[in-house]
């Protein structure tokens, strides 16, 4: 195990401690004829241990956290790693391309696929490029038109979830924010063709179900997914910020506690110590996932899809009155 990362939350500060120790302990043995396996074993295990302690009992906060992480991987490196042959499709025929939604088409495991995603960036460069991941009007109208293209050419859709939200710009309300993502979620439940959803980071708000209205919705072990972020929340009922741990509590915003209200269909289990320390590994996990889930719903006939994604949703009304 290795902290590779730029950022250490605060319930990780015992973890980087003892990783910090085993990195100056192999330093300090580089060209010595010392046998120093012994303690790095001993430490490594100590490691285990304490990731496995702070890892087991996460609060919804502490959650929300590690959902963010900057370095978890991002809707491109899921792209990249499962996608081949991926072709970008840009642009929604009306305003512009907007880069903070990914789009395209690919193949998966031989299945050809539409793939949706947003994207938020690795470096203030990136970040900057892709908004943060909050998409604007034309990104959720470039959603519609490849989830058009996907229903023509009777492909399955693959969606990656990882927005704190639709961009809030003046510009975006000018041109039409809300009815852009309500006009997704329609094609969303009007297409009939297998449509998976992961929320691999954040899920927030409608900038999230404007492409996670789907057949399955899938969810990484510590991500999050709420109607708004924990901050947003405690601002609006509390009107301070310093709210914001009994804010997450409240949302109900883990995979944990969306799964036994039957808002998601499944939980993809993390590396010890989240995504962020294991990149590799949860990318397969997500890819054995989709795959998973893609052969249950290629079978259904086309009617059947767009019937079950609809009464999937109606359910979830029925059940909370």
């Amino acid at each position: 195990m290795n902290n590779n990362t730029t950022l250490v939350l605060d319930f990780e500060k015992n973890i980087v401690e003892i990783e910090n120790k085993i990195e100056s302990l192999k330093h300090l043995a580089e060209g010595q004829d010392v046998d120093i396996s012994q303690e790095v074993s001993r430490l490594q295990q100590k490691l285990e241990r304490q990731v496995r302690s702070s890892y087991s009992n996460l609060s919804p906060w502490e959650k929300s956290q590690v959902a963010r992480h900057p370095e978890r991987p991002h809707c491109l490196d899921y792209v990249h790693g499962l996608i081949e042959d991926f072709t970008p499709l840009c642009g929604d025929r009306l305003f512009a391309d907007d880069e903070a939604m990914i789009g395209g088409i690919g193949r998966f495991k031989n299945i050809s696929v539409v793939v949706l995603g947003q994207e938020k960036g690795h470096d203030l460069e990136t970040r900057l490029k892709y908004n943060f991941g909050m998409a604007k009007p034309e990104g959720y109208r470039k959603a519609q038109r490849l989830m058009s293209l996907a229903d023509k050419f009777n492909m399955p859709i693959i969606c990656f979830v990882d927005t704190s939200g639709a961009f809030p710009g003046v510009e975006a309300e000018a041109r039409g924010q809300a009815e852009a993502i309500a006009s997704s979620i329609q094609k969303c439940l009007q297409v009939q063709v297998p449509v998976v959803s992961v929320v691999i980071g954040e899920g927030g708000s409608g900038g999230a179900i404007a492409i996670a209205t789907a057949n399955k919705v899938l969810m990484l072990e510590h991500a999050i997914y709420s109607v708004i972020s924990p901050e947003g929340c405690a601002s609006i009922l509390w009107r301070s910020a310093d709210k914001v741990k009994e804010a997450t509590e409240a949302l109900k915003l883990t995979a944990q506690d969306l799964k036994k209200l039957g808002i998601i269909d499944e939980i993809i289990p993390e590396p010890l110590g989240g995504a962020h320390r294991d990149p590799k590994a949860i990318i397969e996990s997500v890819g054995n996932a989709l795959l998973k889930n893609l052969k249950e719903l290629m079978p259904l006939s086309r009617e059947e899809l767009k019937k079950q994604r609809n009464e999937k949703f109606l359910k979830m009304g029925r059940n909370l009155e």
